[in-house]
């Protein structure tokens, strides 16, 4: 009885100590709306930021490329999403939403309609791409995401010389679910993947290199704690707990009192 109470306390503890990771595990609150940019760039230099959670719009002409950035973080898998309106009249045409890291490399869906075709005259296409949980370290002839700046580019790439030019309303939105400490390495950047892309003259007739102003809102994590941690700790304590269990279930009562004691 006394094993029993004992397991009982001990689960209650790590549970309690389990909360809070599990907290810092829940997805943070979308941005507030009207902050959103109604604006794309042309290139990656000048690719408008917005924040996870947000919804960026931006008109634009059939054939061009439009292009935003977001921050992502260490254990994130980020999923991107854009929705084209399309105009009354058209023909067939192929869109594309590509996702590139902070190096400008390419980053693999794992899954979603990353092309789509839009039939002739279709008012709209829906685009998604879910990438791959963004590690804090990888090897570097990896092409492994990495925490820093993700760039969106978005365009239509199968388009007939009658459509060319023909306006459109673009929306994205880039949401992430917290993998936590199931996607931990041994290793970290020291700094995210956040190109520089300007310069600002200072006082002393310097330049210092302008980062991207976005980043997650509770910064960069470059720590050494992750939840796994807590879960590590859980599944000593129970292998511990166990033991004592097992060896007070097998070593029986002890000594019968009608037995004398030996010698």
């Amino acid at each position: 009885m006394r094993t029993v109470r004992a397991l009982s306390a001990a689960l209650l503890i790590l549970s309690l100590a389990a909360a809070p990771a599990a907290a810092d595990a829940s997805p943070s609150p979308s941005q507030d709306a009207s902050a959103a940019p109604t604006r794309a760039g042309t290139s990656f230099r000048t690719a408008t930021e917005f924040e996870q959670g947000q919804r960026a719009t931006a008109s634009g002409s059939t054939g061009d490329y439009l292009y935003w950035s977001f921050p992502a973080d260490t254990g994130q898998r980020p999923t991107v999403r854009a929705t084209v309106k399309l105009p009354d009249t058209h023909a067939a045409q192929t869109w594309q939403i590509d996702v590139y890291d902070g190096l400008r490399r390419r980053q693999a869906c794992q899954y979603g309609a990353q092309t789509r075709t839009a039939a002739a005259n279709a008012p709209s296409v829906e685009l998604a791409c879910v990438l791959r949980t963004v590690r804090a370290w990888s090897e570097p002839w990896a092409n492994d995401p990495l925490p820093g700046t993700y760039y969106i580019r978005l365009t239509a790439t199968g388009v007939a010389t009658s459509d060319l030019g023909l306006p459109v309303d673009t929306e994205v939105r880039a949401d992430s679910k917290d993998i936590g400490g199931a996607a931990a390495v041994d290793g970290s950047l020291s700094e995210p993947l956040v190109p520089g892309i300007a310069t600002r003259p200072e006082e002393r007739q310097e330049s210092t290199a302008v980062l991207a102003d976005l980043e997650p809102e509770d910064g960069w994590a470059f720590a050494w704690w992750s939840d796994r941690w807590v879960w590590t700790a859980v599944g000593g304590a129970l292998a511990a707990l166990a033991g004592v269990a097992g060896y007070a279930l097998t070593r029986g009562p002890g000594r019968p009192s009608r037995v004398p004691p030996a010698g």
